[in-house]
């Protein structure tokens, strides 16, 4: 397989069986990454991984989580990272949301060192991170009237009423959460993390709850956003179909402890829509990242594989 461009340098170890070539679809060009004459557009790092690795103390002794992570997103990047259960996608997130901090190297945001969470940086979990004493409006609302993004009451009122239309939730505005779909409910996240205009979005596997078509719904609706809000996302995710079909990058991470096995450029233009999934060059692009994971899973459960009993 020839070498990923600037952007996807491979790292960590090489694949096992590298197929002849990533995918047909690298004579797509992403226009995110294009300048108006057609050339690579320079965009500044808004994230980097600096050798960064972290340790958990168990009862059972240290455990090494993520190790030696190096990598750079850049504004404008829509990242997911894929890897086997368990292998460290999260505490990578994490990371960069700033709940944990790196027990060797660093990682930093604008050139700064990460030392917790700030408003720049929004979160979206998987397990549906709703208050369920609040109304969908009053959810959406709730981090506008925070210290770090205090706005007066007319300006909230428009954001909300903004978010609402957008998620098409116009009409659930007074309805509490307890009453709404798990899509919906995940609507009513993104709106608030939305909100309050951060720059980087982290979303940890938010669609994994739900079911096939809701997810499909989801995605698209995600992909509708994106194209009218504009952010820089990284996205924790275990299917590769909807890492090539958001993505500009995938990270490919290893067994435990994470370390980056390879970067792939998704070069599929943006706007998309459903229809790429029927391409053949969609189709090579999965066939080459599951063989990439699947390599991964088989090395995990080796790591969990018990000795056996002595006779």
């Amino acid at each position: 397989m020839p070498p990923a461009d600037a952007a996807g340098i491979a790292a960590g170890k090489p694949p096992e069986k590298p197929p002849d070539r990533m995918s047909s679809a690298d004579e797509i060009t992403p226009r995110a990454a294009r300048g108006d004459d057609g050339a690579p557009a320079a965009r500044p790092a808004l994230a980097r991984f600096d050798h960064a690795s972290v340790v958990f103390d168990t009862p059972s002794g240290p455990l090494k989580a993520v190790d030696d992570m190096r990598c750079e997103i850049h504004e404008g990047d829509f990242v997911s990272v894929i890897g086997p259960s368990g292998c460290g996608k999260t505490t990578m997130m994490n990371m960069l949301a700033g709940f944990q901090q790196p027990t060797s190297g660093s990682v930093s945001f604008e050139g700064r060192p990460i030392t917790g969470p700030g408003p720049e940086r929004g979160v979206i979990f998987q397990e549906y991170g709703v208050f369920p004493w609040l109304t969908v409006k009053d959810n959406i609302a709730f981090g506008l009237s925070l210290a770090a993004n205090r706005i007066g009451a007319k300006e909230r009122e428009e954001i909300c009423a903004h978010y609402l239309a957008l998620m098409g939730l116009s009409d659930f505005a007074n309805v509490y959460p307890k009453h709404l779909s798990g899509g919906m409910r995940q609507r009513v996240a993104i709106a608030r993390a939305y909100a309050v205009k951060p720059k980087f979005l982290l979303m940890d596997e938010p669609f994994g709850a739900l079911d096939a078509q809701t997810r499909s719904n989801m995605q698209n609706l995600l992909l509708e956003v994106l194209a009218a809000e504009g952010k820089t996302v990284m996205l924790i995710t275990h299917s590769v179909d909807e890492a090539i079909y958001l993505s500009s990058r995938i990270i490919v991470v290893t067994a435990r402890p994470a370390r980056i096995r390879q970067i792939v450029d998704v070069k599929f233009p943006y706007p998309r829509h459903e229809e790429i999934h029927e391409r053949a060059e969609f189709a090579e692009l999965r066939r080459t990242i599951r063989e990439l994971v699947a390599s991964e899973y088989r090395a995990q459960q080796a790591q969990a594989r018990p000795e056996p009993f002595p006779r």
